[in-house]
């Protein structure tokens, strides 16, 4: 199975190093690593814009958002919401099992 190496960088300065296994069916990895970082930017943008969320908000909104483009797409809704379903699970196993390296922490 093809994987996508993704590194984030946390507003607390940690490091995520993910290695995302990708679906049989992917037609181009780069547009995905691509778009990622588009959406992680987008929200870091309206956070310094509207001020904090909550991370079980902003957990909720993405959910939400994953299901309305799930809907969006022409296909029997039980078979892309199980696309879908599959699709986060790999991710969210992806992210359970990367390496992180925390920030630096310091005392004054």
């Amino acid at each position: 199975m093809k994987k996508l190496p993704y590194t984030v960088s946390t507003a607390t300065g940690d490091v995520l190093k993910i290695e995302f296994p990708l679906h049989p069916e992917t037609t181009d990895a780069v547009r995905i690593s691509q778009l990622v970082t588009a959406f992680l930017q987008t929200i870091e943008d309206d956070v310094a814009l509207a001020g904090e969320v909550n991370n079980g908000d902003l957990l909720q909104a993405l959910a939400m958002t994953l299901a309305i483009r799930t809907g969006m797409i022409h296909t029997p809704p039980a078979q892309s919401a199980h696309i879908a379903e599959d699709l986060l699970r790999t991710a969210l196993g992806a992210v359970t099992g990367a390496e992180r390296q925390s920030g630096p922490a310091g005392h004054a």
